[in-house]
């Protein structure tokens, strides 16, 4: 939830609603709720207009959808040291 939690911050910090921002996406409030609060994943494409509204790095942006998406993959698996090994192995295969 980290691309939630910051979009969160960024809402308060600009004094933005929800329906707002919902608005702007094309989207409806419940849909947006869902996407702050982790619920549902944003479209990368959703991401990029995020981060040109609240007019911060987009690449930051993106890595955080992308971290959530990598946590997503692990929900339920435990063992930390497997889970260490999987990101280095993924990590070689994306160099």
């Amino acid at each position: 939830m980290l691309l939630g939690n910051k979009i969160r911050s960024l809402r308060d910090e600009n004094e933005v609603l929800q329906r707002q921002l919902a608005a702007y996406l094309e989207i409806d409030t419940p849909m947006f709720s869902k996407i702050e609060r982790g619920d549902r994943r944003a479209k990368r494409s959703q991401v990029i207009l995020l981060a040109k509204y609240f007019n911060v790095d987009e690449n930051e942006m993106l890595q955080l959808w992308l971290a959530d998406k990598v946590i997503d993959a692990m929900e339920g698996e435990s063992d930390y040291e497997l889970k260490q090994i999987a990101i280095k192995m993924a990590q070689k295969e994306i160099r």
